[in-house]
């Protein structure tokens, strides 16, 4: 309304209503935002964030969210050219960068526009909070006379402290200007900035802003003549507007809804109602998050998550979440969801095949269908509200080593995850999924007030299995662990060179796989010379325990046992090898580990 009154010529212009867009096209959108953010680091995002945040170490998540899906814009508009403020050149820049991350050989041309300064000393640029910083386009005729009448108005430049350079206001600069007058930039860039335009004072009528400087610069023009005119020209330019606001009645109405809601906006805080996404059918469910995955799928792995699911009560909908965008934001596997996918479905299968009761009674939920299957939209603003909610920092305490823009991105989805599935109860057997689970409380708890806020879920943190092997002494998990990829003599050979050292029951491997895998048909053989002691089955790990641990039981009757157990528990997943979908996934995750030889 205000850019048709204002005189543009409408016809070859559309408005895109960004929500809206994004919506329609959620999947295309979000694939693109993280793959931008997993491509750069956090330093680099800071760099296009807001001065006063940058520079007070006191950026909210929300604020590296921001100019990410500033940058992915981009590329979802299919922009070939990028025309915005100069303040909004570093995220434009980005964009171009990315242009080289991703292989894509046109890029963005960026033209950047002069940045108005604010009306009050001090100003690069107005302020949204301070509404006498600028001239809006419903000002009345009293508030233009007021501001621009108290507006900030040197002849010479103030004296340099550094300030504005630390700031980094001198990159709002596009022509140095040391004077930095809000009143000469409206006459130049404003008044005087169409062809044949005229500034008319009550001393003279100017075509050339230098004139127009060098005569209040020299006391020709006073600052009362120069603010005289400016009020006069600015009143002109705004009146066919304020007509049209007045006289149209949908206009009229429209400016009324926006008056009202500016004055709401003063009055609170944070919205009173909470939003967000609700996935249907796990409400008060217990819920156990899926780690990260990688090229290899070890015992130790699958028993962690089979023991978390199992001490989920039978009363609750249980849920085994699969955070897939999650995985590519935090660029697993190069960001490559169709590997992640295929990772996570090895898992998935596997689950089946070796705990065919437990997988009946868990509903396997994959994060980017629930996302996409509901309401997309609200997923993605609970994940700006806890973006807006936590500083960086506290993030970046859950993993101090992270240094990608994604890490955080990946981290406020998974609040937005926890706040979605609504869960009574979180499991987790892993440090850092546990830090990020309690993220969502503190989020929740804060958000406990609002109407429509799910309930707090309590957490549920489960000794985490160990199955190390090696203990430590070796860095590849394909020889310190048992994969459940292995063949039967990979799992003999590796349980054969495992820690195990006589009596020492608190550091023993071996022992850990046989408490988690030996007693499932009630007892655990082990077979022996009669020499040796003999045969002799256990029906509890405890008599295994002590026996170990007195002598009674040496490593290399031990063993032996073992390797029988863990290889029944494999071979589950080796009979079903040759099915159509277990060669997919195997070719998929192969193609990648050939692309990382390569590498």
């Amino acid at each position: 309304r205000v850019h048709g009154a204002a005189g543009m010529d409408m016809s070859r212009v559309k408005f895109a209503w960004c929500a809206e867009e994004i919506t329609k096209n959620a999947e295309a959108y979000w694939t693109q935002a993280l793959d931008v953010a997993r491509r750069f680091t956090l330093a680099r995002i800071r760099k296009c964030c807001q001065i006063m945040g940058r520079h007070e170490n006191s950026l909210t998540g929300a604020q590296i969210l921001y100019p990410v899906m500033q940058c992915t814009d981009i590329f979802f508009l299919k922009a070939d050219v990028c025309q915005l403020g100069v303040d909004q050149k570093k995220v434009n820049m980005l964009a171009r960068e990315y242009c080289d991350f991703a292989g894509i050989k046109l890029k963005p041309v960026i033209l950047s526009h002069h940045m108005l300064y604010g009306l009050l000393p001090g100003q690069a640029k107005m302020s949204k909070s301070n509404p006498d910083s600028a001239i809006f386009m419903e000002d009345t005729k009293e508030d233009v006379e007021r501001k621009i009448m108290n507006a900030h108005c040197p002849k010479e430049p103030e004296k340099d402290d550094g300030k504005a350079e630390q700031d980094g206001e001198d990159s709002l600069q596009i022509i140095k200007d040391p004077l930095k007058n809000p009143c000469l930039d409206y006459v130049k860039n404003i008044i005087l900035s169409t062809p044949g335009a005229k500034f008319v004072t009550e001393k003279k009528t100017y075509t050339d802003f230098e004139n127009v400087k060098s005569d209040f610069l020299s006391g020709v023009l006073s600052e009362n003549q120069l603010k005289k005119g400016i009020i006069s020209c600015i009143n002109e330019l705004l009146e066919p507007v304020r007509k049209h606001f007045k006289e149209n009645e949908f206009a009229r109405d429209v400016l009324e809804k926006v008056k009202e809601f500016k004055k709401e906006s003063t009055n609170t805080t944070q919205p009173k109602t909470f939003k967000s996404l609700k996935i249907e059918g796990t409400e008060n469910c217990s819920v156990v998050f899926a780690p990260f995955p990688s090229t290899t799928l070890s015992v130790g792995h699958v028993l962690n998550i089979i023991s978390t699911l199992q001490r989920a009560p039978k009363s609750n909908p249980l849920i085994l979440w699969i955070p897939n965008w999650s995985a590519v934001v935090n660029n697993v596997f190069d960001g490559s969801l169709k590997v992640i996918d295929a990772a996570y479905s090895f898992l998935i299968e596997t689950l089946k095949f070796v705990a065919p009761e437990l997988m009946e009674r868990v509903k396997v939920v994959h994060q980017k269908d629930a996302i996409l299957q509901n309401n997309s939209g609200d997923y993605w603003i609970s994940v700006i509200n806890a973006g807006r909610h936590f500083p960086v920092s506290r993030i970046c305490e859950i993993d101090p080593t992270k240094e990608n823009a994604g890490f955080v991105i990946g981290s406020l989805m998974h609040v937005a995850d926890i706040v979605s599935l609504r869960p009574a109860l979180v499991f987790s057997t892993d440090g850092h999924l546990s830090k990020l689970h309690q993220l969502a409380v503190d989020f929740l708890n804060h958000s406990s007030s609002l109407s429509g806020a799910p309930k707090v879920p309590e957490l549920k943190v489960e000794k985490h299995i160990v199955t190390d092997l090696l203990i430590g002494a070796e860095n590849d998990e394909t020889k310190r662990e048992i994969l459940m990829n292995d063949q039967a003599a990979d799992v003999k050979k590796k349980i054969n060179r495992s820690f195990c050292e006589p009596s020492n029951v608190e550091v023993c491997p071996p022992l850990i796989l046989a408490e988690h895998l030996g007693f499932t048909n009630s007892k655990f053989s082990i077979s022996r010379k009669e020499e040796n002691g003999g045969n002799k089955d256990y029906s509890t790990i405890a008599d295994l325990r002590s026996d170990f641990a007195s002598g009674a039981l040496h490593p290399g009757d031990l063993k032996p046992s073992v390797i029988k157990v863990v290889d029944q528990f494999v071979q589950k997943v080796r009979d079903h090898s040759k099915d159509a979908k277990m060669k997919t996934i195997d070719a998929i995750l192969s193609a990648y580990i050939k692309k990382l030889e390569k590498k």
